[in-house]
């Protein structure tokens, strides 16, 4: 009885200290942004090695976010229609006008331009689902779209490419990253989330490790938004002309997007968790994967590197605040709360 007690006892502690996190996360990933920038100054040979580290860790934050979601409410989600296609023409309709309209306003280098759009016009499948969680978004819903967008970005980003700067440019992105990103980022995390929850329905242990596994999210959210930073802060001093140039837009962006993604939800009649999902997927772009993408260019587009590195740091930040004013934005009350507010 008294070994029951000792478990219980600790069980009730881990989600203590989970639900203490959770109350103060604004905090931490703040707190997370301002050290990996503070080691990424102080220490810029640390860069290489933890930029070997950010798939990893960004693999192991999806993989706890995936085990929060059961696979039966997943396969559920694969049945709206009306969510999926409201996330399509959100991030393949509506942002790539939004870009388009900033598009004559950006710096006229091409490797500026390029970086821009190399970030901007891919949606986020990663750390979205995190961000858009917090803010009380649909988390199982977004998690059914994320195979779809990838696919659909691997498949619209040349031509988007074509379109904006001409066949040229267009010819010298590579797409391999994009196929790693979804191996390494969506399968085998979702696939290894499957496996533990299946174990966790057959095994009181199971259920055990589940549960202490689910407690690391938001550390696991700390730890990504500090090795990004810090590996990536190193870089920018060398295009430093073209990053200030777009950092405006970046700022831009999100804000206009949340704009236009409240619109989306409005006009798909989506209840609050499936708007404040495409709010986020609209608003979150996808800089870990296309930054690959981006270093893989030939010299003279170096600099597209730095200008998509600049999207992440601005984009953690503009994120922190959008878990704010997202709720309010999308308040709750289902459908008809957000259909009234159109």
């Amino acid at each position: 009885m008294t070994e029951l007690s000792g478990s219980a006892k600790k069980a009730q502690d881990s989600r203590g200290v989970a639900a203490s996190m959770e109350r103060h996360q604004v905090a931490v990933y703040f707190g997370a942004i301002v050290a990996g920038a503070a080691a990424g100054w102080l220490v810029p040979r640390a860069g290489p090695g933890l930029e070997w580290l950010i798939n990893p860790v960004l693999g192991a934050l999806l993989y706890v976010t995936f085990l929060q979601v059961p696979a039966r409410e997943l396969i559920r989600s694969w049945r709206d229609g009306r969510f999926l296609a409201a996330t399509l023409v959100v991030n393949f309709v509506v942002v790539p006008l939004v870009v388009a309209a900033m598009f004559r306003f950006l710096p006229a280098d091409q490797a500026v331009r390029l970086g821009v759009l190399l970030v901007l016009l891919t949606p986020c499948v990663d750390y979205v689902i995190v961000f858009s969680g917090l803010a009380g978004g649909s988390s199982r819903r977004l998690l059914a779209a994320t195979p779809l967008l990838l696919l659909a970005q691997l498949a619209l980003l040349p031509l988007f490419l074509l379109l904006f700067l001409g066949a040229g440019l267009a010819d010298v992105v590579q797409t391999g990253p994009f196929v790693q990103a979804f191996l390494g980022l969506i399968v085998v995390p979702l696939t290894l989330a499957w496996v533990t929850q299946g174990w966790a329905t057959r095994r009181r242990s199971g259920a055990v490790v589940a549960e202490k596994i689910a407690v690391a999210m938001v550390p696991l959210m700390a730890v990504t938004l500090f090795t990004v930073v810090a590996s990536q802060v190193p870089k920018l001093h060398r295009d430093l002309a073209g990053v200030v140039g777009v950092v405006p837009f970046y700022g831009v962006f999100p804000v206009v997007m949340a704009f236009a993604g409240w619109g989306v939800a409005v006009l798909f009649r989506l209840d609050a968790g499936a708007g404040r999902a495409v709010v986020f997927t609209g608003a979150t772009r996808n800089s870990l994967v296309v930054l690959p993408l981006a270093l893989a260019l030939p010299d003279a587009l170096a600099a597209a590197g730095a200008v998509v590195v600049t999207q992440t740091l601005v984009e953690v930040v503009g994120m922190l605040v959008l878990v704010r004013l997202v709720p309010r934005l999308v308040p709750t009350g289902g459908r008809r709360a957000v259909s009234a507010a159109g």
